[in-house]
């Protein structure tokens, strides 16, 4: 169940992109010292975000849920996430890699329907 080693791997990648993309639109929001604790502190509060709430025994993570949440719930979560990260894009101007980073984000889900089938049933 989209579980697949290639489409895992994508999804890692777009993980790490969201928060790459996250930290560079915090460091364009300010000037001086707080440019640091929105580039920094906006990717982690995401990445804690992103592995405390989850669904049990979802099979492309751990299977532990630090906070239990329905699967509509979760995948409200993931959308929203790089959904963040799609306009955090667009907000910096760069529509090229907004487009591209939606497409792939799309493909990844087209890809993963069996998940989606899932997680909706939980």
């Amino acid at each position: 169940m989209g579980s697949n080693p290639i489409n895992l791997t994508g999804r890692f990648l777009l993980e790490m992109a969201a928060l790459l993309i996250m930290g560079v639109w915090g460091w364009n929001q300010l000037a001086g010292p707080g440019r640091f604790l929105l580039a920094i502190g906006l990717p982690v509060l995401a990445a804690v975000l992103w592995g405390t709430f989850a669904v049990p025994d979802d099979p492309i993570r751990s299977g532990k849920a630090p906070v239990s949440v329905p699967g509509v719930i979760r995948l409200l979560l993931e959308l929203i996430f790089f959904g963040f990260a799609v306009w955090m894009l667009v907000d910096l101007g760069r529509l090229d890699m907004a487009l591209g980073m939606g497409v792939i984000t799309a493909v990844h889900y087209a890809l993963s329907y069996d998940r989606l089938a899932w997680l909706v049933k939980q």
